[in-house]
């Protein structure tokens, strides 16, 4: 990769953006002139329809040293963790929780770490959700992996990652996330060697930011914090592997150059990141604890007007001053279903059996909300007093449709199958009037 793209981003998001590694590659008036400059070649990457309403079209023009297309015949490839195959067995309505995924001992890379835990929908609707987590200890040596199925929203949790697209360069650590678009290819190196996360894969309408309502022009995730990579290229020749993710399969095709070849681009369809740290959390300073729909970070819309086909929320550092309110999120029953995870610190809803790197699955209609240890301690807390949670980062990945539990994460070694006895402990405060 060029050295100017390793540490360069462009911020804004959704924007319109143009970047070039040399100087007077892009195109001036027109988007694929007769010859472009020093020989490249012209490709569009269109994320959406052609006829997309101005305002949700997504594509970019690319100016790269050879097209897209020139590869091998792909083949079937052999990742047996990593698939569509959701609700394999019939989907319980248990509460489901998961120690984190233990790393891997023999040399593994992200595409070879990749597990499904759940998902929904199918891809070739354009529909639902794959839920993955990933644990990797080497680098991506001599092969590029890219989802044809969606997009992939990365979340760290233990180790940085080093994202080089064929756009350019993005450097990611825990407590940010990272997205890249579906078909848009990448390599992921480890920086601190073994690495752990989430990922969700979004079938669906691509990801935006929510419209704010009453809480006006400014609050929770602001558009100048996503950085989109610069312009960054190889140019390598020699016999590398290409993966690629379709109808819910892996295949992997021969390819004799570097396909991250884009000298220049220029649009609004690009992979970008997020540091979550930067996010403005809205809460009550009354009472009650609000809906958490205030923590959304980002959101893939249904064809129902409210509805979220995936919505990405988080549960950052924020202070409780609620008077007269239990104070942590109340026990619910929810029409969506929830995946969470936790990269960092502890979650306020539950003492102990939540760790970073583990996740939990509610699922419609599935009651949960605090366990016992923390509905005593927080319903006799002092509440002339803020409750100030320092020291944490957990976060979900909720949708419409039932998350259907893959065979290999219902019946994992990992899977805590002991999780309802967090509740065991509620007894009966009930004293009825004589």
């Amino acid at each position: 990769m060029t050295e100017s793209a390793t540490h360069s981003y462009m911020s804004g998001f959704g924007n319109e953006f143009a970047t070039e590694a040399i100087p007077g590659t892009l195109p001036v008036g027109r988007n694929s002139p007769q010859k472009v400059a020093h020989g490249l070649y012209a490709e569009q990457l269109s994320g959406t329809a052609f006829t997309a309403p101005r305002g949700e079209n997504r594509r970019s023009w690319l100016y790269r040293i050879r097209p897209a297309a020139m590869h091998g015949r792909f083949e079937p490839f052999a990742q047996p963790r990593f698939h569509d195959r959701f609700g394999e067995t019939p989907v319980s309505p248990d509460q489901m929780r998961w120690n984190p995924l233990p790393l891997p001992e023999a040399p593994t890379d992200f595409v070879e770490g990749l597990y499904t835990v759940a998902g929904n929908g199918a891809s070739d609707a354009h529909a639902g959700v794959g839920i993955h987590l990933y644990a990797a200890n080497t680098a991506m040596r001599g092969r590029y992996f890219y989802s044809a199925d969606g997009e992939l929203l990365i979340v760290p949790q233990q180790g940085r990652l080093r994202v080089a697209t064929e756009l350019g360069v993005l450097d990611v650590e825990p407590q940010e996330i990272v997205v890249i678009p579906r078909g848009v290819r990448f390599r992921v190196e480890l920086p601190d060697g073994a690495s752990r996360g989430y990922v969700c894969e979004n079938f669906g309408a691509l990801l935006r930011l929510p419209d704010l309502g009453p809480i006006g022009s400014n609050g929770l995730a602001n558009p100048r914090d996503f950085l989109a990579p610069v312009a960054a290229y190889e140019q390598l020749d020699g016999g590398f592997e290409l993966i690629a993710k379709f109808g819910g399969h892996l295949w992997h095709a021969p390819i004799d150059h570097s396909p991250l070849d884009v000298v220049a681009w220029h649009g609004n369809y690009a992979p970008y990141k997020y540091d979550l740290r930067r996010f403005n959390t809205i809460g009550s300073i009354s009472f009650d604890h609000p809906d958490p729909s205030i923590f959304l970070v980002l959101t893939s819309p249904s064809d129902t007007p409210g509805v979220g086909n995936m919505d990405f929320a988080i549960f950052p550092p924020r202070w409780l001053v609620q008077q007269d309110t239990f104070r942590p999120p109340w026990f619910h029953r929810n029409v969506a279903s929830e995946f969470m995870g936790l990269v960092h610190g502890a979650y306020d809803a539950k003492a102990e059996g939540f760790a970073p790197g583990g996740c939990s699955l509610h699922n419609c209609m599935s009651g949960h909300g605090p366990d016992a240890a923390t509905f005593e301690k927080a319903s006799s807390a002092d509440l002339s007093k803020p409750d100030v949670i320092a020291d944490t980062m957990a976060f979900m990945f909720e949708t419409r449709g039932v998350l259907k539990p893959t065979r290999q994460a219902a019946e994992a070694g990992h899977r805590q199958r002991d999780y309802q006895a967090c509740w065991a402990g509620l007894r009966s405060h009930f004293s009825p009037p004589r």
